[in-house]
């Protein structure tokens, strides 16, 4: 049972955490390129518009809004499917569990808006309030892979769950502040559309490709609509479907004849198989489709390529920093939001929920570690950017922004690591 429990999360930390190598290379290719003769070329490249359509039907983009609007809206799908697995099997299906990731969650959205509004206040630039309360877990996890085995699997399953509730506070902010002029006819049509993938589910009517063709109407009429087409990501994510057709029992007992039939002999011909034994095997892999979950199946397979291919192109797109020596108050005011706001907020929540009982800490895990945590939330970066991106049109204003993401992500993943570093011992 523990195995059951820990596994999905060892292998979920490997991922995140070798994807954080190829989001550091792809940020700071972004930044020499930026800041050498090769910024124009950049620029240009990523401005570029591209067409996509047939006929009545066209979409006209920049290169960088494909990412920012068209990529991104696959990461939040992924975001979308996570959050569903750990609020029905994981660390978020129920009230003991999730108190503690909860209660740091919210401080670390709630304090860092808070700080970042008073150090704003009546200047240019407080639309992008929402910009420090975000944390980037790909980072957070791959400083606590450098750890190694001087951090306890409790603490990494609560970083994980309250980067996951992040998320979702993250997703309604977006939704709900940044995004402007909604049409809402196309919103309508597209809930209709997200209904109608609802009831699929419940009859059980399942076609990945139906739910891709909906999934693409729908982030359209987002994209048409004024809400930000990411947002569609989640929605299907939230619709997607969860039930097995075949349940774990059936599949053992007629995996194992499906075995049996396919027991080979020694003097058999090794480059190909019986026609008893391709039967056997056609037959195990159609069971196996049937017995993983449509949700936990898709997750899977677009997990690798959210982690190695879509966030480091969006990092890459969107960190290309051009210096010119003076850094903004807004810079600063970002920085010390998402350093002192995130830390102070998450660890503060988290004390209070303990003593007044309302949470427990993690096994093996001590209060400093919760501490250095909350410092490590305040590394943002991806999502920081992303509503940078959202929050400013003034190229000054998201230069000034994206220069106190790196600041800030970079001195709390620092803190952060140092803190663990050295209130944790390594186990034997």
């Amino acid at each position: 049972m523990v195995n059951y429990i820990i596994k999905p999360f060892e292998r979920f930390f490997k991922t995140e955490s070798s994807g954080s190598i190829l989001l550091f290379i792809a940020t700071i290719t972004a930044l020499i390129i930026a800041n050498s003769p090769l910024f124009e070329l950049y620029d240009s490249i990523l401005h570029q518009p591209l067409k996509i359509g047939f006929q009545d039907f066209k979409l006209e983009k920049p290169l960088i809004l494909w990412i920012n609007d068209g990529l991104m809206a696959i990461f939040f799908f992924v975001i979308g499917l996570e959050i569903k697995r750990e609020i029905l099997v994981g660390e978020l299906n129920n009230i003991q569990k999730a108190s503690l990731p909860i209660f740091g969650a919210l401080g670390g959205m709630i304090i860092p808006v808070l700080l970042f509004l008073a150090l704003q206040y009546g200047k240019t630039g407080i639309e992008g309030w929402g910009i420090p309360m975000a944390t980037d877990i790909a980072f957070t996890l791959g400083i606590l892979k450098i750890l190694g085995k001087r951090i306890p699997i409790g603490l990494t399953i609560f970083l994980t769950a309250f980067a996951i509730v992040d998320d979702i506070g993250a997703v309604l902010v977006i939704a709900l502040f940044y995004s402007a002029n909604i049409k809402w006819a196309l919103v309508l049509i597209a809930l209709a559309l997200w209904l109608i993938l609802f009831l699929f589910g419940w009859f059980k009517i399942y076609s990945k490709y139906l739910f891709y063709i909906f999934g693409f109407a729908i982030w359209v009429l987002f994209l048409k609509s004024g809400i930000h087409p990411t947002i569609a990501g989640i929605l299907v994510a939230f619709s997607f479907p969860v039930r097995r057709k075949i349940k774990t029992y059936k599949f053992y007992k007629e995996a194992k004849e499906s075995l049996e039939e396919f027991r080979c002999n020694e003097d058999d011909i090794p480059e190909f198989l019986t026609e008893k034994q391709r039967g056997a095997i056609f037959d195990l892999e159609s069971m196996i489709d049937k017995t993983i979950s449509p949700l936990q199946q898709l997750e899977h397979k677009l997990h690798g390529w959210v982690v190695y291919f879509i966030m480091p192109i969006f990092a890459f797109a969107n960190a290309g920093v051009h210096f010119s020596g003076e850094i903004l108050p807004l810079s600063w005011n970002i920085s010390i939001s998402m350093i002192l706001g995130k830390s102070i907020g998450v660890a503060l929540f988290a004390f209070l929920a303990i003593k007044l009982n309302l949470a427990k800490l993690p096994e093996n895990v001590n209060f400093s570690q919760i501490i250095g945590v909350a410092f490590l939330g305040g590394l943002g970066f991806t999502m920081a950017l992303f509503i940078s991106g959202l929050a400013y049109t003034d190229p000054l204003l998201i230069n000034g922004s994206k220069t106190g993401i790196l600041i800030g992500s970079l001195l709390a993943g620092l803190i952060g690591y140092l803190i663990l570093r050295f209130s944790t011992k390594k186990s034997k």
